[in-house]
């Protein structure tokens, strides 16, 4: 199996988007990410050792992993659900689960990513591990799977692919991989921040690698638009999964943090985190959906639903803008989102999506830190939106964690990650 990968991997050709701005900083600036002196990334494409020690297992039981299932019990699901902890992953965001295994590959908004296996399927994990630790990574949040079993990790400025990566990171640090966009391609370098850069990923029906692209500003200055739309921040983008053909497919948003397609008519949806600072009660979240390349989704003349920035009020709207599917709790922070097209959950969740709301920052009283559920309309549109599961915020406003992302497992059961207690918990449905 493992020689069958590697003659396929080492086909693999390495392309840069076609109007990708290549940074001028010398190696080693501010803004760039090196490897290491050995030349890992370099070696791992030659399929070469680096010598990288193998990393050590992240601890599963204890206090911590006691405490978290305490804060469980706080959690409050529909009848017939329940909640358990899956794993103690550190900074937990984004998930990928592996197509053959089901190998959980856990992006951060850090340097480390992690895998987390469950050997014996008894829907817990027996072993989470640092993921390629022979590579640098920066802020590895944005995971996703290809149908035939790529991982491609989507990082502040660069994106890289790991073929079969469900077998290889059996080997430690070491694991193939292959650079898609190189680093300081992505975005210019001169646009790169320490906010909005959690990007997210997801391979479309139509086999195109799509990568939601936030831009670092609360509402960002007039003179940066041009740049933001002839790129692809403040937007979506969609590339070969080799990087060629890098294209814009949809403008006007602020800053994606899940996206997914709808199985049934292959739409695009995705979340959308609107503007701070204009109170509690505005503007609201978003839920979109993209039915078509080129769409433009209102920001930044629109903060969120309708409601107009003070810094755009007085320019004209942009012909032809969607409005939200669903507009959410404001400053709930609207995160990964998930179509469940698994068979453990009733029917009612068939076809449907779960949002992870991370949980405001900017409210004088405190809302989210739960995940929601909105289903369909036999049109393919927004129906009603409910919450699923709630519990991690206290009346006394204080987060007992904050989901970030919901995948689902090979069984259908359903994942959340949590970047603030560092878990991945796991709802099923007992009939």
């Amino acid at each position: 199996m493992k020689a069958l990968w590697l003659s396929a991997a080492s086909a693999l050709l390495v392309a840069y988007p076609a109007f990708a701005q290549p940074s001028t900083q010398p190696p080693g600036s501010a803004g760039v990410v090196t490897q290491s002196p050995t030349g890992n990334l370099e070696r791992l494409s030659g399929f070469q050792t680096t010598g990288t020690a193998a990393p050590k297992p992240i601890p599963q039981e204890g206090r911590r992993a006691d405490a978290l299932r305490r804060n469980l019990e706080k959690v409050k699901l529909p009848d017939g659900f329940r909640i358990e902890l899956y794993a103690v992953v550190p900074d937990a965001r984004h998930m990928a689960v592996g197509p053959n295994a089901g190998v959980v590959f856990v992006g951060t908004r850090k340097s480390s990513m992690y895998t987390v296996t469950d050997r014996d399927k008894d829907r817990v994990a027996d072993e989470v591990i640092p993921f390629a630790a022979a590579i640098n990574f920066k802020i590895p949040n944005g995971v996703c799977f290809s149908p035939d079993g790529i991982l491609y990790v989507v990082e502040q400025n660069r994106v890289i692919q790991f073929p079969a990566a469900e077998f290889f990171y059996e080997g430690g640090a070491d694991v193939p991989i292959f650079q898609v966009v190189k680093q300081g391609d992505l975005i210019p370098s001169t646009e790169e921040s320490f906010n909005h850069t959690a990007r997210v990923c997801r391979i479309g029906p139509d086999n195109k690698l799509y990568i939601a692209l936030g831009q670092p500003f609360n509402v960002p200055p007039k003179e940066k638009l041009e740049l933001y739309k002839r790129v692809g921040m403040m937007g979506i983008i969609r590339m070969d999964q080799d990087g060629k053909n890098r294209e814009v497919y949809a403008t006007g948003i602020r800053n994606s943090v899940g996206i997914d397609f709808n199985p049934a008519d292959k739409t695009l949806w995705f979340t959308d985190n609107q503007v701070d600072g204009m109170g509690d009660d505005q503007p609201p979240g978003e839920l979109n959906r993209a039915t078509q390349p080129g769409q433009d989704f209102g920001f930044p003349y629109y903060g969120g639903g309708t409601v107009r920035t003070i810094e755009y009020k007085d320019d004209p709207i942009p012909a032809g803008v969607v409005p939200p599917q669903v507009e959410t709790a404001p400053h709930a922070a609207d995160l990964g989102m998930l179509f469940y097209t698994g068979r453990m959950f009733p029917q009612k969740y068939q076809g449907g999506i779960f949002v992870a709301q991370h949980g405001s920052w900017n409210r004088t009283k405190p809302i989210g830190a739960r995940v929601t559920f909105t289903s369909l309309k036999p049109d393919g549109t927004a129906d009603k939106t409910e919450v699923f599961a709630e519990g991690w915020l206290t009346e006394n406003g204080e987060y007992l964690g904050r989901p970030v992302d919901v995948a689902m497992l090979l069984d259908g059961s359903l994942l959340i990650s949590d970047d603030t207690a560092g878990a991945v918990y796991r709802i099923f449905y007992e009939k």
